[in-house]
């Protein structure tokens, strides 16, 4: 154990935590809206697969819980990373180069905080109800309608998840070089594979509030 806290401390091993929890948050991110689009196939679908994760009693909050100990490790990892980095270069530059950092990496620092706190809403808002003017229990149809019907609660979710697409973007990218499997020759297929599914992503969670809006899903 020792070992492993030891490890933690360099820029390396924070590096590494980063990126391993970021890979399990874009795998759940991924099924959780494969699950979520089965809204397009209608109420009796979606309430059908909605039972079905509530059946799993105390697995599913397990799970949850889980999750969002690994949110919180990926922002701790992230901010002490950056405040390393900060520390180890106390008078700035005189001329600060950007030219190899992206937007999305640029403002990975506080895409990650925003996206985690819109975590925390979208469980009061569809899961406990807590955040919901008009939950029921049971109809989860009928929750995620009436509550992307609302435009500024629309709008929460499509900005949330236009910041997690450009923080996927990064951290796709990023993974690669960090576990070691990154190389001059494959770096297009990194680009590719980072815009890829990130783009899919955004593509995917979007789709749901805006066809609500537009009346395409009543």
């Amino acid at each position: 154990m020792n070992g492993i806290f030891e490890a933690y401390r360099s820029s390396i091993g924070k590096k590494f935590v980063i990126a391993v929890t970021g890979i399990i948050l874009f795998l759940f991110v991924l099924g959780h809206m494969i699950g979520n689009l089965q809204l397009f196939a209608g109420r009796d679908v979606l309430n059908s697969y909605a039972a079905f994760l509530q059946s799993t009693g105390k697995i599913l909050w397990v799970v949850r819980i889980i999750m969002l100990t690994v949110v919180a490790v990926h922002i701790l990892a992230n901010l002490q990373l950056f405040f390393m980095n900060l520390g180890s270069r106390p008078v700035g530059y005189r001329v600060k180069k950007t030219r190899e950092v992206s937007y999305s990496a640029r403002t990975m620092i506080w895409s990650g905080p925003i996206i985690a706190a819109f975590v925390l809403y979208h469980l009061l808002h569809f899961t406990t109800g807590g955040a919901h003017h008009d939950f029921i229990k049971g109809d989860v149809y009928y929750v995620v309608v009436s509550g992307f019907k609302i435009w500024w609660v629309s709008a929460v979710y499509i900005v949330a998840n236009l910041l997690l697409g450009f923080h996927l973007k990064h951290g796709l990218w990023s993974w690669f070089q960090t576990l070691g499997f990154a190389h001059p020759k494959y770096n297009i297929w990194r680009k590719r594979f980072a815009l890829l599914f990130s783009g899919l992503i955004i593509v995917g969670n979007l789709s749901m509030p805006i066809a609500v809006l537009a009346g395409w899903v009543a």
